[in-house]
């Protein structure tokens, strides 16, 4: 068949062909050469041992199959192997661990354990942290028992990795003993060997390490006696340094681990003796961190020292406001939480109020109280805040200007407000309402739908403070013409609840019937339907109770008042 080249072209092309076969034949001696030569070298004479361990068909690290994986002979082959002296064939033992912790998802057979303790005190590092990393990812999977890792006595090779100068065998040795740490039975083993290194490769220089050992360190923060072990061996101020470190990881695990040890009242004079306010400084720069988990758990911690007045001082010393107001501006409510609950902590004590309100905290309580995302507990301290604020005319001034009236408010017809959260939202407004301008303004905003809310809390009797609370309320509104126009749809409900209260034995309950009923006579639609009602007759009990209690006090009249004993 013609081939549709000219002469020319076929005899170029077959030239070509001949001077290809006859340089790839030379190639082809060169490389016989090149190899028969190598293989005369002792780097490449395989051993029988060796040859017989590739050899083997039951080490298949192409294979994810479980039932495979954890045979019989396998076991038989990672034990022959692990326990050689030839490093190779340790090596492919602990490249099947890795392989293993990897696809395995099942817990790991108690037996398949051996061969790991016999590699983890093997001569050659690169096996060592072979396998250490295979047993971080085998407990962080919890394919294998915590407990078991300490019984085997897995421990004392695993901190003697601390000590090998390697980061990578550090940074794996470190994890291991993280995860072993996260179980409460192991922490006493740890403590006894452990601390001490631990401490030191928290502040080493290479942030994997620094980052699994302070990682480890929180975990040894979870019981009280490790945690004062942990103090007595020196980590506070090792902590401390590390709130400072660059890893966001490290200041993260460093500042949970010293919150956990500020839950702890005995601890505190410990945290309070490095000098120059260095806790607080430290931390209110660590809120003012941009990654926000940090930022909100700088604020637990703080929080959590709060308790003790010293701290107090110092952060109102330290101009603490401006870090927890940015972290009221989140959109994440665990964060706002955190804040709240050390603004409420230091706005009950009177000496911080002025300095609160002149920092604008109540502006950014209003903002909060309308956030889409508030929950029980960011209202409820909220209302905290707002109480303990409004208690000089400074405070009222600052509520008026402020959106805090409307978020209560609105908080009362909320759907996802529980009866707890409620009580706290009436007692509030409750509070607010014996400010006269605070009262005028809230009778002049309170809409239809927030008055409704009003009566039906006061109507429900599961809640009996709640009930008062909201009547209260209702009681002290000004009776305007508007008002009157909101209130006349309710003057049923109002009367069916006022009628409860007058029949309590309690009397503030009947005090406050009397109350609400003196305010509402103002309007003559209401008086009319008091006439002749149920509500008139029991009224009418009550003043003869009353009246029958005056003539009853007078007889006793001219008893003068015990002395009180100072």
């Amino acid at each position: 068949m013609a081939s549709g080249f000219c002469d020319t072209c076929s005899r170029l092309l077959k030239e070509f062909a001949d001077h290809l076969r006859s340089a790839w034949r030379e190639l082809e001696l060169k490389i016989k050469e090149a190899f028969r030569e190598i293989g005369r070298c002792n780097c490449f004479r395989i051993s029988s041992e060796r040859r017989k361990a590739f050899d083997l068909p039951s080490l298949r690290l192409n294979c994810d199959n479980e039932t495979q994986l954890l045979s019989q002979e396998s076991l038989q082959t990672l034990n022959k192997l692990a326990t050689s002296e030839n490093t190779d064939l340790q090596m492919t033992s602990a490249m099947y661990y890795l392989h293993l912790s990897h696809h395995l998802n099942c817990p790991l057979p108690d037996a398949f354990m051996e061969p790991i303790m016999a590699l983890l005190l093997s001569s050659d590092l690169d096996v060592q942290k072979t396998v250490s990393l295979a047993l971080v990812n085998l407990l962080v999977k919890n394919n294998v028992c915590k407990e078991l890792v300490i019984e085997m006595g897995m421990l004392v090779p695993i901190i003697e990795l601390f000590r090998s100068g390697d980061p990578t065998a550090q940074c794996h040795s470190c994890a291991c003993v993280a995860m072993l740490a996260s179980s409460e039975s192991n922490r006493d083993s740890l403590m006894v060997d452990g601390i001490i290194p631990l401490l030191a490769l928290a502040k080493s220089f290479d942030p994997k390490v620094q980052r699994n050992a302070t990682w480890a360190l929180l975990h040894l923060t979870q019981s009280d006696w490790s945690t004062r072990m942990l103090c007595q061996a020196g980590a506070i101020p090792v902590l401390l340094l590390l709130l400072q470190s660059s890893d966001s990881e490290v200041q993260f695990y460093s500042c949970t681990a010293l919150c956990n040890i500020a839950a702890i009242q005995e601890h505190h004079p410990r945290l309070l003796r490095i000098g120059g306010h260095y806790l607080s400084r430290s931390l209110l720069t660590l809120m003012s961190s941009p990654v926000k988990k940090n930022s909100a758990q700088a604020c637990r911690c703080l929080q959590t020292l709060s308790k003790n007045v010293l701290i107090q001082d110092q952060l109102m010393e330290l101009d603490c406001v401006l870090p927890l107001k940015a972290l009221l501006k989140t959109s994440t409510s665990v964060w706002i939480e955190s804040a709240l609950t050390l603004l409420s902590t230091l706005s009950a004590h009177p000496s911080n109020t002025d300095i609160l309100v002149s920092e604008g905290l109540l502006e950014e309580i209003g903002q909060v109280l309308h956030h889409p995302r508030s929950n029980s507990v960011i209202v409820t301290y909220s209302c905290k805040i707002i109480t303990d604020l409004c208690t000089s005319h400074v405070g009222e001034q600052a509520v008026m200007e402020s959106l805090c009236l409307s978020g209560l408010l609105c908080a009362l017809v909320s759907n996802t407000l529980s009866d707890e959260t409620l009580l706290h939202v009436t007692s509030c407004l409750h509070h607010l309402m014996a400010c006269d301008l605070l009262r005028t303004k809230l009778s002049a905003t309170i809409t239809s739908e927030q008055l409704s809310g009003l009566v039906k809390l006061s109507e429900q009797i599961r809640n009996s403070q709640l009930a008062y609370n909201s009547a209260a309320i209702i009681s002290k509104l000004e009776m305007t013409e508007e008002m009157i126009r909101l209130l006349k749809p309710h003057y049923t409900s109002i009367s069916k609840y006022l009628l409860g209260f007058l029949k309590k034995k309690d009397v503030k309950f009947q005090q406050l019937g009397i109350v609400t009923i003196f305010n509402l006579k103002k309007d003559g639609d209401f008086s009319s339907l008091l006439t002749n009602s149920e509500l008139k007759v029991q009224l009418l009990k009550v003043h003869a109770q009353t009246e029958e209690t005056r003539q009853l006090l007078q007889m006793i009249q001219p008893l003068s008042p015990s002395p009180v004993n100072s």
